[in-house]
């Protein structure tokens, strides 16, 4: 999951203009014909920080392997449901990162 996101240039975009408090965003979207939306950008949250960070070095690492353990603990301290090493869902694990992210707004 957290490999699909990392692949998803808006969000990459967005994750990193949402590392500066109080910047302003444009987001527009030719394909469902809507009007831009300026959304203006709150201090980022621990769960996106992780996330900006885990997407930075997916992008940028010449290693090859990236571990995104800041970031599976901050989705845990949000659902620990996820704690353990349990089998679990992953459009469960997406749901609950993206609603922590949002909530983090």
């Amino acid at each position: 999951v957290p490999q699909n996101l990392s692949q998803t240039p808006v969000l990459r975009e967005l994750l990193k203009e949402a590392k500066m408090p109080g910047t302003t965003v444009k987001i527009e979207s030719p394909e469902l014909c809507m009007e831009p939306q300026l959304i203006k950008l709150d201090q980022p949250g621990p769960l996106t920080l992780a996330m900006h960070q885990f997407v930075t070095e997916m992008q940028e690492t010449k290693k090859g392997v990236v571990t995104p353990k800041e970031l599976f603990a901050q989705v845990c301290k949000k659902a620990i449901r996820f704690k353990g090493y349990q089998q679990q869902d992953s459009h469960e694990l997406l749901r609950y990162l993206l609603d922590g992210m949002r909530a983090e707004e």
